[in-house]
C-alpha cells in the first residue's frame, strides 16, 4: 500500500523537486566549512552533550551521521533529524544538531550524500544535490534510513521523530513529509519553495517555514503558491518571514561566503536569533520537551 501511494505522488513530486532544486541550488550558499559557534540557547548545566559518529546504510550506500545526546540522561527523548545544506554534513549542520540536543532532544545530523561527503565548491554541491533532487525514491530511501537509525537508539522515543532542515535540507524535509516519511513536525529554514505540490500525506504534519523576506531565490509567487498548496489540503503550517533577511540568513559565515561567490546572501543575527526562538516556541507547542 505504501509503495502504491508513493507511485501516485511520484510524478508531481519529481517535477516539484526538480523545480525547487533549481531555486535552492543557486541559492544555498551558506558556509561550507563553518566552525563558528553561536550559542543562542541556555543549556541545562546538568547536561553533558556528546557527539557520536554513526555509520548506517541506505540500501547499498554507506551514510555517515553524527548523533548528539545528553550523556547524563538515561531518558528516551524525542528525536530530531537535522538535514544539512548542499555542502554536506559539515560542522555547521553538526553545530545545529548540538544546539538542538541542548534543548532536550536526541539529534542525528544525517547524511544525504553518502560516505560523509562534504564539498568545497558550488559545482560539487550542485552535482550532489541534483542527484538527490532528481530521484525522489533516493531522497525517501535516505531519509527513511536516517529515521530508522535514529529510532534504533535507546536515547530516542522511536515514536517521536521530527526533522529540521537548512536550505537544501529544508526542501528535503518538506519533500520527505510529502512522501510519508514519519517525521512530525518538520521545520525548514530558508528552504526552497518553488513548484512545491502538497500531497495529502503532509496534511497532519505540523510545519514551520522560516523564510527571509529579502531572499532573492524565493519569489512572491513561490510563497503565494506554497501557501495555496498548504491551504488546499488543510495543512497545519506556520509561515514566518524575517525582515531584511536574505537566503542562508541563519548561517553565521554566509556573508563571507556570499562575497566569495558574489551571491546575494548574508548572515542576519537578528533574524537568526528570532527564528531560533520561533522554532523553540513551535517545538514547545508541537514537539515537547525542550529546556530553557
Amino acid at each position: 500500500m505504501e509503495q502504491m501511494k508513493f507511485k501516485k505522488f511520484k510524478v508531481t513530486l519529481f517535477i516539484a523537486l526538480i523545480i525547487a532544486g533549481s531555486a535552492v541550488l543557486t541559492g544555498c550558499w551558506g558556509d561550507n566549512n563553518s566552525g563558528s559557534k553561536n550559542d543562542m540557547n541556555n543549556a541545562d548545566k546538568n547536561m553533558n552533550i556528546v557527539s557520536q559518529k554513526t555509520t548506517y546504510m541506505a540500501d547499498n550506500d554507506t551514510m555517515v551521521g553524527y548523533l548528539f545526546y545528553d550523556k547524563n540522561s538515561n531518558e528516551a527523548k524525542p528525536g530530531i533529524i537535522v538535514i544539512h545544506e548542499w555542502w554536506g554534513n559539515n560542522s555547521y549542520a553538526q553545530k545545529r544538531a548540538e544546539m538542538l540536543a541542548e534543548l532536550g532532544y536526541t539529534v542525528l545530523a544525517a547524511d544525504m550524500y553518502g560516505n560523509g561527503l562534504t564539498v568545497e565548491t558550488p559545482q560539487e554541491a550542485q552535482k550532489n544535490a541534483e542527484e538527490v533532487y532528481s530521484d525522489p525514491e533516493l531522497l525517501k530511501l535516505r531519509m527513511m534510513a536516517a529515521h530508522q537509525t535514529l529510532a534504533k537508539s535507546d536515547k530516542v522515543d522511536k515514536d517521536k521523530i521530527a526533522a529540521v532542515g537548512y536550505c537544501f535540507g529544508g526542501t528535503v524535509g518538506l519533500a520527505a513529509a510529502n512522501m510519508e516519511v514519519p517525521v512530525k513536525p518538520v521545520i525548514s529554514f530558508h528552504g526552497g519553495l518553488h513548484g512545491f505540490s502538497a500531497s495529502p500525506a503532509i496534511k497532519n504534519t505540523p510545519l514551520l517555514i522560516c523564510n527571509g523576506e529579502a531572499d532573492k531565490f524565493i519569489s512572491v509567487e513561490d510563497k503565494e503558491r506554497f501557501k495555496k498548496q498548504m491551504d488546499s489540503i488543510g495543512a497545519n503550517y506556520d509561515f514566518i518571514e524575517y525582515e531584511d533577511a536574505t537566503h542562508a540568513f541563519t548561517n553565521w559565515n554566509s556573508t563571507q561566503t556570499g562575497r566569495k561567490f558574489n551571491m546575494p546572501i548574508a548572515y542576519n543575527e537578528e533574524a537568526d536569533k528570532k527564528s531560533w526562538e520561533d522554532m523553540k516556541e513551535f517545538l514547545a507547542k508541537n514537539f515537547p520537551p525542550y529546556s530553557d
